[in-house]
């Protein structure tokens, strides 16, 4: 079969299968066992067998449920309250108080549990009755809780940058780096867009009427210091290179569970709770890896990859506009995919073109990373519009696309400043590897 069929074939199959209903990693799985078949035989299923296998002896791979433990325990114990309630009490009465505490609610949410579903969904759960009982507008309060929980996949400990780390060979550390650096600037643009429209529009967030006192703002943030500590802890030790993803996820997940039952919460209930998500979402995360493992192995087997390489390769374009060409079809497919396939679909594509290209690879990969962000709030079928429908039911899906579309543009900024000025990243991803 040659490498033209072959592609349009597996792809054509795997989109049909979407639409179909099927999901992404049996989608994948089933298209890589029917072209094994067809052009290997039983020495295709081998080779799918042998490349599942590899995957599953990746140490890096063990991070992920451990990085989801943690992130599932943080959010199903009161500690988000807490730290919503402290946000809360310390934005004052400015006007768009709330809505900036909200923003750097999401994105400390995000470090916690590296999840955005879990960023946006507990954000908006918990923020915006105390937003519409002060009278915020609510497109504003969704557009802002929309992008804020994007972070979740961009502020480490990200599961799509250990899974980049995989796929490219390159320091998960370094990568932890050009996420956090990333991630911090599309918060410091929501937060200047969202207080300077409100300072310009005070009806849309208006100030809170009382400013809490000191004493009680202090008092609130006792409660989660213990959690942000662990955070910031594990995090260091991955930066420092004292620790790999793996460890420092094992050590984090103890003390997890330590601030939790010195909490007074750690009940039968609430393992029982959490066990059963965190097998939940990495059995999602682990069945989409074997899949597009299959997928990769059989369509790298017959040519496809290095047909895809070769194309791309010998497009005679400047060597940004290529970069440019790659970020626009991750950008594309992040309307419909989810992260962790495209991540594997099309990285082992990419990659080596970049490398060849000799641009920086972390840099690479942030921009990689920052556009499935993006992909998240995109409109149709970006996965935080639906999070936000499911938090507010009764507003229409394009209220929802008008909602997001500021910071759509805002974030769409920063990948341009990134692109254009690498040192943004290269300049603090130097650090230790291990």
């Amino acid at each position: 079969m040659s490498p033209e069929l072959l592609t349009i074939g597996m792809f054509g199959l795997v989109l049909f299968a979407i639409i179909t209903g099927v999901s992404l990693s049996f989608a994948m799985g089933g298209t890589a066992v029917i072209f094994g078949a067809l052009m290997f035989g039983p020495n295709g299923m081998y080779s799918i067998v042998t490349t599942m296998f590899g995957n599953m002896w990746s140490i890096l791979l063990s991070a992920v449920p451990l990085f989801v433990f943690i992130g599932v325990a943080l959010a199903k114990s009161r500690i988000a309250n807490d730290l919503y309630h402290a946000f809360y009490l310390w934005s004052g009465r400015t006007p768009g108080g709330l809505l900036l505490g909200t923003s750097g609610f999401a994105a400390t949410l995000s470090a916690m549990t590296g999840s955005c579903a879990a960023s946006t969904v507990t954000t908006g759960l918990v923020g915006m009755p105390a937003m519409e009982k002060r009278g915020y507008d609510r497109s504003f309060v969704l557009g802002t809780i929309g992008a804020s929980g994007t972070l979740g996949i961009m502020i480490p400990p990200s599961i799509t940058l250990i899974l980049i780390g995989m796929q490219t060979g390159q320091s998960v550390g370094r990568l932890f780096m050009g996420g956090l650096v990333a991630g911090l600037m599309l918060l410091a643009t929501f937060m200047l867009y969202v207080g300077i429209r409100a300072r310009m529009h005070p009806e849309l967030a208006p100030g809170a009427d009382v400013r809490a006192p000191l004493a009680e703002r202090v008092a609130a943030l006792k409660s989660v210091i213990l959690p942000l500590v662990i955070i910031l802890s594990v995090l260091i030790s991955i930066f420092a290179g004292i620790a790999t993803p793996t460890e420092a996820a094992a050590v984090g997940a103890a003390a997890v569970v330590f601030s939790v039952a010195v909490r007074g919460e750690l009940t039968i209930r609430y393992i029982r709770e959490v066990s059963h998500a965190t097998a939940t979402m990495t059995g999602m995360v682990i069945w989409i890896v074997f899949g597009a493992s299959a997928f990769i192995a059989i369509y790298g087997g017959g040519g496809g990859t290095a047909f895809m390489t070769g194309m791309l390769a010998g497009m005679d374009v400047h060597p940004l506009v290529m970069i440019l060409i790659m970020q626009a079809i991750t950008l594309v497919l992040g309307m419909f995919l989810d992260p962790i396939g495209i991540i594997l679909l099309v990285l082992p594509i990419f990659y080596p073109i970049v490398i060849q290209l000799g641009f920086d690879p972390i840099w690479f990969c942030i921009l990689f990373q920052l556009n499935l962000c993006i992909g998240y709030i995109s409109p149709p079928f970006g996965y935080n519009l639906f999070y936000l429908k499911s938090l507010s039911p009764t507003t229409p899906i394009t209220a929802i696309y008008r909602a997001v579309a500021p910071f759509l543009i805002l974030m769409l900024l920063t990948g341009a400043l990134i692109f254009l000025f690498p040192e943004t990243i290269t300049t603090f991803t130097g650090i230790p590897a291990r």
